[in-house]
């Protein structure tokens, strides 16, 4: 027997998640998490590191909100090198010439907490992306516009980024950082319906 899902907290201050979850007629209430993936000492690959990201924010998260708890992180690896968010504007840039003109892969982990039944559900979803070719002049007026600074690898796939991919081989939402018809499957298989 499923229940119809109509709150969730969220474990994440991005307003990207927050809006796909809204978007799915779900109540949000955002919660904090004392996790602070900047300082984290996770290692692995960029799979690895993203659902570690994600477990670890789960269980910082504070109690408030309701009983559902989502918690999720992105990271992009280009041949190995893991980006995060960039610290600053030079860093963005330097992620930015790094992406230029070629294939990288976004993993968003996710984490799915029923602190009411005490369950836990996590995951990983990838999909490769694949940039044009990005002159300085373009990477510097994108940096202004300040959208690359809370994003890992320095770009958002649903704003002014959408301009510098070229191709996506997989799902739109886990490059924007919530994959969604993973995480549908993911509740139904815990008793949700949303």
């Amino acid at each position: 027997m499923t229940e119809r899902l109509a709150a969730v907290s969220l474990a994440s201050s991005s307003p990207r998640r927050r809006s796909l979850l809204e978007s799915l007629d779900l109540q949000v209430v955002v919660v904090r998490s004392a996790y602070d993936e900047a300082r984290s000492d996770a290692g692995g690959d960029a799979r690895e590191l993203a659902l570690a990201h994600a477990v670890r924010k789960a269980d910082a998260a504070e109690a408030a909100g309701p009983p559902l708890l989502i918690a999720a992180d992105t990271v992009v690896d280009v041949d190995g090198v893991v980006l995060g968010k960039p610290r600053d504007a030079a860093e963005a840039k330097r992620m930015l010439r790094l992406l230029s003109n070629r294939w990288h892969v976004v993993h968003t982990g996710f984490a799915v907490k029923d602190r009411a039944g005490a369950k836990l559900a996590t995951g990983v979803e990838s999909s490769r992306v694949r940039f044009v070719d990005l002159d300085d002049a373009r990477i510097d007026r994108y940096v202004a516009s300040g959208e690359p600074l809370d994003k890992a690898g320095a770009y958002g796939i649903q704003g002014r980024g959408a301009l510098h991919v070229d191709r996506i081989e997989g799902d739109f939402y886990t490059v924007m950082g919530l994959p969604l018809a993973r995480l549908a499957s993911i509740l139904r298989d815990m008793g949700y319906e949303i």
